[in-house]
C-alpha cells in the first residue's frame, strides 16, 4: 500500500477522532475511553496468550531479520555481522574510531586474529576456496564501493585474507 494512503487514512481517522471528542460532553468521552482501554488490553492479553509464544520466539526473529532493511541498504544480521567484526578487530587494537595514533595498524596480523576477522574457525583446515568464499562474503558488506567511511576496515580484511592464504599454501 502506497505510504501517501497510509498517512491519508490515519490523519482521517485523527481528525474524525478529535472532532468527536470536541463535540462529545466530558461523561461520555471518559467512559468510551474507559471501555476502549479494557477492550483494548482484553485484545493484547488474548494475542499474547495465543500468538505470542510465535511472535515473539526466536525462530520467527531469525526468520524476520534478514528481511528487514536499513537505508544503506543492508539487512540488520549484516550490520549485526559488521558490528561483530569491528568487535574484533577493536579488540586485538586494529580498528579504534577516533584514535589518531594508529601504531597497531602498522604490524601484521596474527594468523589467529586473521581467522577470526574471516570468521573462520582457526583449528579447522580450510581451503582456498573456502577462504575466498568467507572473504568474499564479508568485503560485499564493507567494500569501499558501498560505503567509502569503510575503506580501513576493507584494508584490513584484505591483510587478513592474504595472511590465511599464505598459511594455506
Amino acid at each position: 500500500m502506497n505510504i501517501f494512503i497510509i498517512t491519508l487514512v490515519i490523519f482521517v481517522i485523527i481528525y474524525l477522532l478529535l472532532n468527536w471528542f470536541a463535540k462529545s460532553s466530558t461523561k461520555k468521552v471518559a467512559k468510551t475511553i474507559r471501555s476502549a482501554v479494557i477492550v483494548i488490553s482484553i485484545l493484547l492479553a488474548l494475542l499474547m496468550a495465543f500468538a505470542g509464544r510465535y511472535i515473539f520466539s526466536l525462530p520467527f526473529l531469525m526468520m524476520v531479520l534478514p528481511l528487514i532493511k536499513t537505508k544503506a541498504g543492508l539487512t540488520l544480521l549484516q550490520l549485526l555481522r559488521i558490528w561483530g567484526l569491528l568487535r574484533v578487530l577493536k579488540n586485538y587494537g586494529r580498528f579504534n574510531f577516533g584514535n589518531i595514533n594508529q601504531n597497531n595498524n602498522s604490524q601484521s596480523i596474527s594468523l589467529e586474529e586473521a581467522y577470526k576477522i574471516l570468521n573462520l574457525n582457526p583449528k579447522k583446515k580450510y581451503s582456498k576456496d573456502e577462504v575466498l568464499k568467507s572473504y568474499k562474503k564479508i568485503m560485499k558488506k564493507i567494500h569501499p564501493d558501498v560505503s567509502p567511511e569503510l575503506s580501513r576496515l576493507a584494508s584490513i580484511v584484505n591483510e587478513a585474507k592474504e595472511t590465511v592464504i599464505k598459511n594455506i599454501v
